[in-house]
């Protein structure tokens, strides 16, 4: 559902993006202004990002092979870090060298003075709609987490990036209006510039937001901490298991999560039985976190009066210090 509702969101983002881009375009040809030339840049580049995230999500799809054997479920993280990268260079930086251009040169709005006011606000509506749809498909998903909360641990990489794109979007077109018609008002045409510059901070502060969230999840981010309380209540639910010396977790993708653990089962039982135990134990977790796709289950001998590893962090409260083994086994 989550990959389903980011296509979609995607999908519904790029043709609102395109048909703006060109109307922005057209608006600019006819009047000179900054602002919306800055706006056509803003949509043109929003409609690659989302090329971007589209192509990420196709090769994610592949199979493992023998040099990727963990699959390729991270090229959607590597693709929306592209996002961020391109949402700065050609979006914010070109924003803020227009904005430098035009402040120190200002020009009037002299020709269809009606033209940019109408087109931007024509593209608040289509952008309006795509942002909708975003919340609309992020809702499905979101829980009761804040939307903050959202993007900061949200696995799926699409919905945040779209969400936070179609937000600066539609600040962007209002910054736009702001400076188009003051530039309209007052006949200086600074004001122009001065939307453009906040059009191109902005940009910068949405995709250094971008950025750093994706590289935690190319670098490796472990699972949620209510996945990793149901899969540590899996492994024990069975009489198989003693207890849990220590576990890890990582993401292989969005929906595919990796966990790698050390049980401990009785000194007496035979090979056999050791083997249907963990068969056993990663059936309930599967059962409990299904995008725990590929586990291992590293089996020692139980040693009675040794505690197993504490339980995770609260939500939002990540442990610290170094993971130990914190029940010894021999």
């Amino acid at each position: 559902m989550s990959t389903e509702g980011g296509t979609k969101a995607v999908v519904a983002a790029l043709f609102a993006n395109l048909g703006i881009a060109v109307t922005k375009f057209v608006a600019f040809l006819l009047t000179g202004s900054s602002s919306m030339l800055a706006e056509s840049i803003h949509s043109i580049a929003d409609s690659g990002n989302q090329g971007l995230l589209l192509f990420g999500g196709r090769q994610s799809k592949r199979r493992a092979d023998a040099e990727h054997p963990f699959g390729y479920g991270r090229e959607r993280y590597v693709y929306a870090f592209v996002v961020a990268v391109v949402l700065f260079f050609v979006g914010g930086i070109f924003a803020l060298y227009e904005a430098w251009h035009k402040i120190g040169h200002p020009e009037p709005i002299d020709q269809w003075q009606w033209v940019p006011v109408v087109v931007l606000v024509a593209a608040i509506v289509m952008e309006s709609l795509s942002f909708r749809t975003a919340i609309v498909e992020t809702q499905k998903i979101k829980g009761n987490v804040t939307w903050w909360q959202f993007i900061r641990r949200a696995k799926q990489p699409e919905l945040p990036v779209i969400l936070l794109e179609d937000l600066a979007a539609l600040v962007g077109l209002v910054l736009a209006l702001f400076g188009v018609s003051l530039t309209l008002i007052t006949g200086d045409g600074i004001w122009d510039g001065v939307g453009t510059a906040a059009i191109g901070v902005l940009l910068i502060v949405v995709a250094a937001i971008l950025a750093v969230e994706m590289k935690g999840l190319l670098v490796g981010e472990a699972a949620s901490p209510e996945q990793i309380a149901q899969i540590r209540a899996a492994i024990v639910a069975g009489p198989e298991v003693e207890s849990l010396i220590h576990m890890r977790t990582v993401h292989l993708g969005p929906d595919e999560l990796l966990v790698a653990a050390k049980i401990a089962v009785r000194h007496d039982e035979t090979a056999a039985e050791v083997a249907r135990g963990i068969d056993a134990a990663e059936s309930r977790i599967r059962a409990a976190v299904p995008i725990a796709t590929i586990i291992y289950l590293e089996p020692d001998i139980f040693m009675a009066g040794k505690t197993a590893e504490p339980p995770a962090s609260p939500p939002g409260k990540p442990s610290t210090g170094p993971l130990p083994d914190t029940a010894e086994a021999h």
